[in-house]
């Protein structure tokens, strides 16, 4: 991968201070499984400059020749707090669970690391949860961010880090607080430091372009990856490897289906092959050494598998109704599809190697695009009913199924990492003038916490990356 991917993380250990006298309280938790959350009002004072002592050495604390003009990295600093601190704050007000206190408010503009906060100025405000932070620029051009998180009612530290990466990194930086905050606080990991890859629309309804775009999950570094010409102007359905440095894609030349790798650090395309009929997504396999995928050879539509190592497919299902959509497990051992092989498009679960196939969905209407969650625990998907779609996932036995969205059409969820919120598009329906639009949005499992991401153009089928190393 690129430099992006090379950023040095060193991890503190968190230092725990109990409250003096009186009997114990519970730490600070946040709860998301509950239904209707009550964000966690939390305050982020802008990450200070300073560490002067600290600008002659590396991010090993290794002594380097001076490099940096002292005057000049102050306000370097500076401009790298603030920005940190907005990107930080905006990751965790976008994912519901925070209520961001309104700066204007505090009492202490600046909490500099070095000094124990003044809890009391921060518990009138109501804030629960406290981040602050430095950035210091040191003389070997690398960028140091260190932070640490609070529980302001306990006035105890939860965690702390330290992280160094080069200053063009510092977004990511920025998501990686984010991250750590989110995970400490709920348990959960993080999906802040992320990629979406997705389909990005443009031109009239009658000559439709849809290219390959990628961007960081808050919409910020966008690129479009293909010209739109050739090949490359008909592009499907793209899904990430498990690394994220690769992408496979459905492209159609000439009324042709290809399907394509697209090496993301490179530019490389690779074609895996033709494989005419095609009717859905390729995927990759858990280990990245497959690509399970539809085709329909003598005019049916059954689930294959490739071995990107030899090339070799190999065919999952074989019955005479149309199986389309599929997904393995993340252990790898299962894999879901629809079928109408019941009489209407419904999900199934199957085997790895097409075996013991059964049906899950039995709720009213039809089911599809079915996409495993990353935890193993549900099973996402589409439904339509009476003219409307819905988003909503089940566990893999079929019970439990909730509906998290509807619509004139919403489809093609695809999971964050942590397996605790969708992305999928949505299209609005045509009126008063205005065009139909598609745009991304992404919800959380409660249901309570959807959001528009914003894009340069219409955008459809969303993909979401791991974690990036």
């Amino acid at each position: 991968m690129d430099r992006m991917t090379r950023l040095a993380a060193a991890l503190a250990v968190g230092v725990f201070v109990a409250l003096s006298g009186g009997a114990a309280q519970a730490e600070l938790r946040i709860d998301i499984n509950q239904g209707h959350l009550r964000p966690t009002p939390i305050a982020t004072p802008i990450f200070s400059n300073g560490g002067a002592a600290l600008r002659g050495t590396n991010c090993e604390g290794q002594p380097v020749q001076a490099r940096v003009d002292q005057s000049q990295a102050d306000a370097k600093e500076v401009e790298f707090g603030k920005n940190i601190t907005s990107v930080m704050s905006a990751d965790l007000e976008r994912s519901g669970l925070f209520a961001l206190i309104d700066p204007r408010s505090y009492l202490d503009k600046v909490a500099p690391m070095d000094v124990r906060p003044k809890f009391d100025n921060w518990k009138v405000l109501n804030a629960e949860a406290l981040v602050h932070g430095r950035a210091i620029l040191l003389n070997n051009g690398q960028l140091r961010v260190e932070f640490r998180l609070w529980d302001v009612v306990q006035q105890s530290q939860m965690t702390g880090q330290a992280l160094c990466a080069q200053p063009g990194d510092w977004r990511r930086i920025a998501h990686k607080i984010a991250d750590a905050v989110y995970h400490r606080l709920t348990g959960e990991a993080g999906y802040f430091d992320t990629r979406i890859v997705y389909i990005a629309e443009s031109g009239p309804a009658t000559d439709r372009i849809k290219r390959l775009a990628i961007m960081d999950q808050d919409g910020a570094n966008h690129k479009i990856l293909t010209p739109g010409e050739g090949h490359s102007k008909m592009i499907l359905t793209p899904r990430f490897s498990p690394t994220a440095g690769e992408i496979t894609y459905l492209s159609y030349y000439r009324g042709v289906p290809r399907v394509y790798l697209f090496n993301i650090e490179t530019g490389r395309q690779e074609r895996l092959g033709d494989f005419p009929g095609m009717t859905y997504a390729p995927r990759f396999s858990p280990d990245g050494n497959q690509v399970i995928m539809s085709m329909a050879q003598d005019g049916n539509s059954e689930i294959y598998v490739m071995d990107l190592r030899t090339r070799r497919t190999a065919r999952l299902t074989r019955h005479p109704a149309i199986d389309t959509s599929p997904s393995f497990a993340p252990d790898g051992k299962q894999i879901t599809f629809n079928s109408d092989r019941g009489g209407s498009q419904q999900i199934y679960v199957m085997n790895s190697d097409g075996s013991d196939v059964r049906r899950i969905s039995f709720g009213d209407g039809r089911y599809g695009t079915p996409v495993w969650s990353p935890r193993g625990d549900l099973i996402a998907f589409t439904k339509m009913k009476s003219g409307t779609f819905y988003i909503g996932v089940m566990r893999p036995d079929g019970s439990g199924e909730r509906l998290l969205s509807e619509g004139y059409l919403v489809e093609a969820p695809t999971w964050a990492p942590n397996g605790r919120v969708l992305m999928f598009f949505r299209q609005t329906t045509p009126g008063g003038g205005r065009k139909d639009s598609t745009r991304l949005s992404t919800i959380d499992l409660t249901g309570y916490n959807e959001r528009t991401v914003i894009t340069p153009q219409d955008a459809s089928d969303p993909a979401w990356s791991g974690l990036i190393d």
